[in-house]
């Protein structure tokens, strides 16, 4: 069997690392990105689908980049931190991913993220840990019946790959995109979060996320008194959560747990560390806040 977008690339380039989302990993630092097309999942509102649902033949705008390339690219600027497998699914470009991260970890110390779905099995995934230091993962919704409809898959691997990385000990944040009448029940919403504070911590970075219409869902978007609410109920069970894709600032800033301290301040993409030590610690009272800073 060959891979056939291995060294195929449809975008690249330098990124706030905001953006994957990352709030509680090098916050305010660039990380250069690299995507390829395809992806295990078949979600009816994808926002890249022109790529994920895309394939070599289809997608004209592809072109080549060996990892040395890449790993050279992501060199060039010395303030960046690392390289961000991202875009697309990276589950479908594992190969390539896998070659990138191994050149980048061992060698020259650069920082590996991936950006994923996390539909995978549980032995390459195994296998990534000893190179991808940080994961961001979609927990899309928390029934069977939306995975299966909407997406084409199933929930339990996804809930399965989320303990492994918490178990690995890796940088774990995730993203539920709130959708309008499809996963914005609150008691399923709350079963989630509970969830994710019984199964992997109350420290958990959970990102809430505005849904748009988008590719084969045509849902009103998602109302924000519906993103205030929820981030509101999240909020009680979670140390650090989060609001996206709001033009306001609310749910965006880095408070304390311990002391309410805010000790980082966001405005978009902009991010102003205000009350950590260089420790990653609150300032005030040295509450351990984040790991890498």
């Amino acid at each position: 069997m060959y891979s056939e977008n291995y060294e195929q690339v449809c975008s690249i380039g330098f990124d706030p690392i905001e953006k994957k989302p990352f709030y509680h990993y090098f916050p305010g630092k660039i990380i250069f990105s690299v995507g390829s097309i395809g992806c295990n999942l078949h979600c009816k509102f994808c926002q890249n689908w022109g790529i994920s649902q895309s394939n070599c033949e289809e997608f004209e705008q592809l072109h080549s980049a060996s990892p040395d390339q890449v790993i050279n690219l992501a060199l060039s600027r010395h303030e960046n931190i690392g390289i961000a497998f991202t875009y697309n699914e990276p589950a479908v470009w594992y190969e390539y991913m896998m070659d990138i991260a191994r050149l980048s970890e061992q060698e020259l110390g650069l920082r590996n993220v991936m950006v994923s779905n996390g539909y995978i099995n549980q032995e390459p995934l195994e296998d990534l840990f000893p190179y991808i230091d940080a994961f961001s993962i979609d927990l899309k919704a928390f029934t069977d019946v939306f995975y299966h409809e909407v997406t084409g898959t199933r929930l339990q691997p996804v809930l399965d790959t989320l303990k492994r990385i918490r178990a690995a000990g890796k940088h774990l944040e995730i993203t539920n995109l709130l959708i309008t009448n499809r996963n914005d029940d609150p008691d399923r919403f709350k079963e989630m979060v509970g969830w994710i504070e019984s199964e992997l911590g109350r420290d958990t970075v959970l990102h809430i996320s505005r849904y748009f219409p988008a590719y084969k869902l045509d849902e009103p978007k998602t109302p924000e008194e519906t993103l205030y609410k929820f981030y509101e109920i999240a909020s009680s069970k979670l140390n650090y959560v989060y609001l996206g894709n709001l033009r306001s600032n609310h749910g965006q800033d880095t408070y304390c747990p311990e002391c309410k301290t805010k000790v980082i301040k966001r405005s978009g993409y902009n991010t102003e560390i205000v009350g950590l030590k260089k420790n990653g610690h609150c300032s005030l009272c040295d509450h351990k806040i984040i790991q890498y800073i």
